[in-house]
């Protein structure tokens, strides 16, 4: 097993906001994708009073090799949709005083919509607080249902976000119930209808991939016209997931990031520990405003 290196060594933040964000979320019985993907900047996130939301219960239908979250190769079975879920995540969006908020879902086969409507009405219940609060949807492949997509595009999102993961060689190994390009046209079917939202993707690195192969994944993104892309180092989440192949050095995540600017993205947030929901608010405000933060002085 491979040694840690020291840049991912990072002090487990304790205040207030951690314990609120903690309880909150305890008391109105929501989940996050913070803590059930084991997320290694949980501790960040709920000391900055965040969290990212994961609805449609904590059981995914499919068995990706790479994830943390329960799924029903364990012989768990998904909960039936729960129609009080968007009340109770306005009530927490209220009670943290969320001014950006970040939803995603575990993947939902079962459902006729992959769970499409509920995503929507978590959307409107959000902004239906007033017009300032912004929402980004990290939404599965809804099984390349351009109905699925239409359903969330049409609730507004200010976001819309489904990430990619990997190269297409390895979908194979980590992704085996996905398609490469059914995932691209995720993107590109919700370009297709609403030219002015901004859309992301995501990758993990660390998993055998090329620097070609990565740069090629960036190529096809821009083709589809993603305007964010996220690029972080994949961490084995469980003894049963995949191995890391090797850590990704900081530098190289800088010049991925170079590149990807290169190619016309808006913005490249990329660092072994970045991860897609991670720091959105301040993604999406700097896209808005044409910046980079890192080459502002200001990388994470």
């Amino acid at each position: 097993m491979q040694k840690l290196p020291s840049w991912f060594r990072k002090k487990i933040p304790a205040n207030t906001n951690y314990s609120f964000v903690k309880d909150t979320l305890a008391e109105l019985n929501l989940n996050t994708v913070c803590k059930e993907a084991k997320c290694p900047n949980v501790g960040d996130c709920y000391s900055c009073g965040r969290a990212t939301f994961m609805i449609l219960g904590d059981v995914c239908t499919r068995n990706c090799r790479f994830c943390g979250v329960n799924n029903v190769g364990t012989g768990l079975k998904p909960v039936p949709k729960d129609i009080a879920e968007p009340k109770r995540i306005k009530q927490a969006v209220e009670k943290l005083k969320l001014k950006y908020v970040v939803i995603t879902s575990v993947t939902r086969d079962d459902l006729d919509d992959g769970g499409a409507g509920l995503f929507a009405e978590v959307v409107r219940q959000i902004k239906s607080l007033n017009n300032e609060t912004k929402v980004e949807v990290l939404v599965p492949d809804f099984q390349g249902d351009e109905r699925a997509i239409k359903i969330v595009i049409d609730s507004k999102p200010d976001v819309f976000n489904h990430n990619l993961e990997t190269i297409p060689r390895l979908y194979d190994i980590a992704r085996r119930q996905a398609d490469f390009e059914q995932s691209l046209s995720v993107l590109e079917t919700a370009r297709s209808f609403d030219k002015t939202i901004i859309t992301k993707s995501g990758m993990m690195l660390g998993l055998g991939e090329k620097k070609e192969e990565v740069i090629e994944v960036l190529r096809k993104l821009r083709d589809v016209d993603c305007d964010i892309v996220t690029l972080g180092q994949y961490l084995k989440p469980l003894p049963n997931a995949l191995d890391v192949d090797r850590y990704v050095t900081p530098e190289e995540f800088a010049e991925y990031e170079n590149i990807g600017l290169e190619l016309g993205f808006k913005r490249v947030f990329s660092g072994p520990l970045v991860r897609s929901s991670y720091n959105a608010e301040e993604i999406y405000s700097n896209c808005r405003d044409g910046l980079n933060p890192s080459r502002n002085g200001d990388r994470w």
